[in-house]
Parts: structure tokens; sequence; C-alpha cells
């Protein structure tokens, strides 16, 4: 006989144990969280952590220079569907002498879904304080909103780098008043962005090709945006290429390289590029990283005869 002083619940238990059954408990609500995010991995001497800022979900079936069946379809080989969830990535490179952060990610620029990478550059170990250099791709939102925080530098240390022609561009006033009235955000987002850097001479552009520091070198690969650059990072004979936005939509432009997207200032040589950065690392075999490849945004390229595969890195952790 159970005695009266056992509590309900525990009367059920007691039920259930004696029945050969496991109790049942209320379920605990869901977490709706994701690890941090950040990734690290070595390349020769050189520490590389690629830093996830979140995701946003863009029409890509709309974007893309490229019939929205067609689109649909290749994205459904891959499971995915549009509006697609497209990550955006930073990168942080420590060279052992110098911190580098390649590309902010968005801050709010770009909408309440992104604007995680200082959190999660903090996650990973280090500080915004530590940041010795930036470089910036290309100066759109999704790339540069990070660099501010309440109109000050989001990374006080910190020199800021990028490309003169896409400076002289996004950060001309006579460009932005040209503007049609839905790209000027393009313009103020850069400008509020870099203009805490610019006011403390820390702003240093660069022009075309430009060794930035020892293993770390821009490489011009202009047509996305007037100065859209590449950064080849080298270290112990192991090679990175981060192509920032030469490609947007990986179940797509890996097995069709000629589509385009709308975010492209100069499709045709946006396009040149993007097969130009494919054959080369597919030919060389060296690691690439991009700004929207799903996160973490690192692996290797693989030709298929007109087509290309991506290969994700391999889970790693650094020794």
């Amino acid at each position: 006989m159970i005695s009266r002083r056992i509590p309900a619940a525990g009367v059920a238990i007691a039920i259930a144990a004696m029945l050969g059954q496991s109790p049942a408990f209320a379920a605990a609500p869901l977490a709706k969280t994701q690890a941090p995010g950040y990734f690290r991995m070595m390349l020769g001497d050189f520490e590389v952590t690629a830093l996830n800022d979140g995701t946003v979900d863009l029409p890509v079936d709309k974007l893309l220079h490229d019939k929205p069946a067609k689109t649909t379809q290749a994205l459904g080989k891959s499971f995915l569907k549009a509006p697609l969830e497209t990550s955006v990535n930073g990168f942080l490179v420590n060279t052992g002498s110098k911190l580098v952060l390649i590309d902010t990610g968005a801050a709010g620029l770009f909408g309440p879904t992104l604007g995680k990478l200082v959190a999660n550059l903090k996650a990973s170990g280090y500080q915004p304080e530590q940041v010795d250099e930036i470089y910036i791709t290309h100066l759109h939102p999704d790339h540069v909103g990070g660099l501010a925080a309440a109109g000050k530098a989001a990374f006080p240390n910190a020199v800021l780098r990028a490309d003169k022609h896409d400076t002289d561009f996004w950060l001309s006033k006579v460009n932005l008043e040209k503007a049609p009235e839905d790209k000027k955000g393009f313009f103020q987002g850069a400008m509020a962005s870099v203009s805490p850097y610019s006011d403390a001479g820390k702003l240093n552009p660069f022009e075309g090709n430009t060794e930035l520091v020892p293993g770390i070198k821009a490489v011009n690969s202009y047509g996305h945006t007037p100065g859209h650059t590449t950064y080849v990072i080298e270290s112990k004979g192991q090679k990175l290429v981060l192509l920032g936005d030469l490609l947007h939509v990986q179940a797509v432009q890996f097995d069709d390289p000629s589509v385009t997207i709308d975010f492209d200032s100069d499709s045709k040589a946006a396009l040149a590029q993007r097969k130009a950065a494919f054959a080369e690392a597919a030919k060389q075999g060296y690691l690439i990283g991009a700004a929207h490849l799903q996160f973490p945004g690192l692996g290797h390229i693989r030709s298929q005869g007109k087509a290309y595969q991506f290969v994700p890195v391999n889970y790693t952790i650094p020794r």
C-alpha cells in the first residue's frame, strides 16, 4: 500500500516503475539558438577563424539572372528553396604578429537576423580591441556594417583598408545624390560605417594588387563593385583565397558559373572574375572562402566539365 504522504508525482513515478515504464515529464521549451558561430583551422603557421554574422533570407529566384523555375530546380537538388537562408561570414586571420579581420558583417544594416559577428569574435576567444587591421572585400552593407556601433568604431585600434576604387565610389556624396532611391542606402550605410575610421585618420585605401602584411595580399577582382577585392593568404606553402562576393548561391553558381545576380555593379566583369577564380582554384587545389557560402564558408573547388563542385572543409580541431 502506497503511503498517503508520497506526493502525487511520486505516486505516478512509483506506479510507472512497478509497471516497468519510464515516467513522462513535461516537454522542455525549445532553445531556438545555435552554437557560437565560429570555426577555426590552421593554415601553415596562421590561425584562421571563420566568423558568422548570422543569416538572411534572400529571394534568390528573383535576384539571380536566370529563369526562376531553373533556380528553384537547382535549389531543390540541394534540398533548399527560396527565399534561401544565406550565411554572412567574415574571416579573422592571426598571423602571429597581426590580427586581421576580413569583412565585418552587416550589424544592423541588412535586417534583424544579422549583427552577430562581434559576439562570435568574442566567443572565439578574441576581443575587438585586439584587431590590428580590417580588410574589406567591398563596401556593400553586409560587409561594412559591423565596422561601427552607435556611431563609434567597433574595432577601436584597427586600421581600415579597402581598394580605392570602392572607397572613391561608395563614399562619394555626388554618387549618393545621383543614385536611385532604392540604392541610396548602400552609399549611406558605407559612409556611416567607415566615418569613425576616416575621422580618426585610420582609413588607408590601397590601389590594385598590394601586399598588406606579410602573408596577406589584396588582388583586384573588379566587377561586383568598382573596387571588389579578393584576399590571398599564404603560410608555409598553404594557401587560402577569400573570394568575397564573387558568388552568392552555392547550390546554383557552382553548377552554372554563368548565372549573375542583381547586386553586381558590372555583371559581365563579375562573371569573368568568377569563372577565372573557379578555374584557378580547381586547377591549383588551394582553399577558398566566401562571405555567402554556408557557414563556415571554407572548402575546395573541383572541376566537373563546365561545372564545379564545392567540397567543404573537414571538421578540424587546430593543433
